[in-house]
């Protein structure tokens, strides 16, 4: 899972999560010093950023040969994620870019300005549809001014793939709403337009399971379609869907076989490169269990077809891709609390039946980020916790990282001013400003490292994907959410020397956690609109309860004051018992499959919102220039080669505009047509 969501939310504190999660305040913290460019450029909602890759430059060449091949590896799947979002976003994408190259009229228009912007839009988003909203993105130029531009550079995009640019077709990308058929709603391309919400169920619970007691993933890697009325699914494997891009990926992920810094790592690679191949589930739960167990080097990667937010059935991998350099300080640090993972577990609010009795093979990095595609990039998590499979977890653990040159740079394109707004009083900002920075790091190890790797289900009980059905993905970053409020304010953290005052600790990540799920995450959704996305909505879902039920005790006060609306903790030791009380339900729904208990939870507290509050937190946002989203180019990874074509030094370069990243991914790595 990832914490795109543990994404940064781009406001006064992170937490989202992946558990491509978007966790999802973005810290606030002072800028450093540096000389470093990290702002790329703004435009619409969206700020795009620079990240530094360090100690790179310490690593031996086979080391810096084997993070270029596996990034290479990355990009060549780049447009799966494309075709993955829309069936008409490569035509689409295509066709923009021919005009973005070979248009020679006025670049100083209004019109084109505005088709510029829909086509960076449409790059930050990997299609047409918002990357966090998953609304169609609307252009502000007409049907007659594209008309014109596909004319002046002899471009070719017509009939559907055109109107749908304009039309109200197609209006949701992924649509989990309570009472529509889920599937025909939503745009995504997992599933054929003419296939129901129904015949998924079915076609699934007759699919194949694998072994006995070790479910695989089903439909994880494959399109649903309907042939001469027949439901049939196409697999993504070499010579098979997507077989062209495929293929790329296997043959860089061979050269990366070839330079693994040990036998682990090489034989988990042969499993991902087998799976590419054939496109068996069973060697991806093969290749998982080695991955999970290759912990010696200093690369790692992830790579394949994993989230599955992007699925309103929660069964469809979304493609991803990102390489790893270990951060040797941070990781240090941290490796206290996957030592301590049993701990957490033993002394944690659920019940006793749904707590695990060997939490196993936890282990939690901070790494540095040195490439990422897919559905990591331009939008990126901050933190990721795999594998996704339940009994892998159980039975091997997991892999639980914290992108930490991400969350700097994060933190050093901040700024303060949205919590000066939004903050009631001085003492949350001087409490912010000292601690927002280690409690936005602990929320999300706390999230990733124990809190998916908490709780089990009841025996006989189905995977959530399949007893909780669309709120599965919200309920469960929900739940690890909770693992971490309940923990933050333990005093097992100072014992454990990872904050020298864990009430203060607890305090400021309380205070940041129901600002931004009651007041600042608003600012990301148009006014009218209910919340939709998976994280945003846990987080409204998780405040909007304690606050509830903590009304008769004062706990969370509403304060209205020269007609803003701020809200202030008075009990914190009384809010983080709520916390326990909230994950000690949530993990029975998740437990016993209660299906009902998990909509109403969700339906009730989760998806409506308060259209005043909301009215007033945008008018309040509006002062600010900074945007509501961040997402990143890539540093270039510049290979050097000899007379004979051996790769001899890789330096890394950063690109100077977003445009001009785009354009290269495009000309280099389209290998879908």
């Amino acid at each position: 899972m990832n914490f795109k969501v543990l994404f940064l939310c781009l406001f006064m504190g992170a937490i989202v999560w992946s558990c491509n999660e978007d966790t999802s305040e973005k810290p606030v913290v002072a800028a450093e010093e540096t000389s470093f460019e990290y702002l790329v450029e703004q435009f619409a909602d969206i700020q795009i950023l620079r990240y530094q890759i360090p100690g790179f430059n310490e690593l031996s060449l086979d080391q810096k040969k084997l993070v270029y091949y596996l990034s290479q590896a990355g990009l060549a799947g780049r447009d799966i994620m494309w075709d993955q979002n829309y069936r008409h976003n490569l035509q689409i994408r295509k066709a923009l870019e021919n005009v973005y190259q070979n248009y020679t009229g006025d670049k100083t228009s209004d019109n084109w300005q505005a088709f510029e912007i829909y086509l960076k839009r449409v790059w930050f988003s990997n299609g047409i549809h918002h990357h966090y909203s998953n609304d169609k993105l609307i252009p502000e130029f007409t049907p007659e001014y594209l008309t014109e531009l596909l004319q002046e550079t002899n471009t070719d995009l017509s009939g559907e793939p055109f109107e749908v640019i304009f039309n109200e077709q197609d209006a949701k990308k992924v649509n989990k709403k309570k009472g529509v058929d889920n599937v025909a709603a939503s745009a995504i391309n997992f599933y054929d337009p003419s296939i129901t919400d129904k015949e998924v169920e079915d076609f699934y619970a007759k699919a194949y399971k694998g072994p006995e007691g070790k479910p695989v993933e089903s439909g994880l890697n494959t399109k649903l379609v309907k042939k001469d009325g027949m439901l049939m699914e196409e697999v993504y494997r070499s010579g098979g869907l997507y077989g062209n891009a495929i293929d790329e990926i296997i043959n860089w992920l061979e050269l990366a076989k070839g330079v693994a810094e040990n036998e682990q790592q090489a034989n988990t690679l042969s499993l991902l490169i087998d799976y590419y191949k054939t496109g068996s589930l069973d060697t991806w739960d093969a290749y998982a269990i080695s991955w999970v167990n290759s912990k010696e080097g200093d690369i790692d990667w992830i790579n394949g077809f994993i989230e599955v937010y992007n699925d309103p059935k929660g069964y469809k991998g979304s493609y991803e891709s990102i390489i790893q350099v270990k951060d040797f300080e941070m990781s240090k640090q941290m490796a206290v609390l996957s030592e301590n993972a049993q701990w957490f577990e033993d002394m944690s609010p659920l019940m006793e039946e749904h707590k695990k009795k060997n939490v196993v093979g936890v282990s939690y990095k901070t790494v540095n980020v040195a490439a990422e595609a897919g559905d990591a990039s331009p939008s990126t998590p901050i933190g990721v916790n795999l594998p996704n499979n339940n009994w892998i977890r159980q039975d091997h653990g997991s892999k639980s990282v914290s992108l930490g040159n991400i969350i700097d740079s994060y933190n050093n394109a901040g700024g303060s001013g949205r919590l000066n707004e939004f903050a009631n009083d001085a003492e949350e900002i001087a409490l912010e400003e000292k601690y927002g920075k280690i409690a936005s790091k602990l929320l999300t190890a706390l999230h990733e490292v124990v809190g998916h790797a908490s709780g089990q289900l009841n025996e006989g009980i189905g995977q959530p994907k399949e007893t909780l059905k669309n709120y599965a993905s919200t309920m469960e970053e929900g739940r690890a959410d909770l693992v971490g409020l309940y923990f933050l304010m333990d005093p097992k953290l100072q014992e454990l020397g990872l904050t020298d005052n864990s009430e203060e600790l607890g305090k400021t990540s309380y205070d940041r956690y129901i600002r931004n799920g009651l007041v600042t995450q608003l600012v990301r959704i148009n006014l009218g609109d209910d919340i939709e996305e998976d994280h945003m909505v846990n987080r409204q879902w998780v405040s909007a309860w304690v606050f509830e039920k903590g009304k008769a005790e004062n706990v969370i006060e509403k304060v209205e004051r020269d007609g803003k609306t701020y809200y202030n903790i008075n009990d914190y030791s009384r809010l983080r018992e709520l916390f326990g009380e909230l994950l000690r339900e949530t993990q029975r729904i998740k437990s016993e499959g209660d299906f009902q208990a998990a909509q109403d939870l969700v339906e009730g507290y989760g998806v409506k919102v308060d259209q005043e509050l909301h009215a007033e937190v945008l008018e309040r946002n509006s002062v600010f220039t900074s945007s509501p989203y961040s997402g990143f180019v890539n540093p270039e990874l510049v290979a050097e080669m000899n007379d004979s074509g051996e790769i001899i030094s890789v330096s890394v370069e950063q690109a100077a505009t977003f445009a001009e990243q785009m354009m290269d991914y495009s000309k280099n790595y389209s290998f879908l047509k």
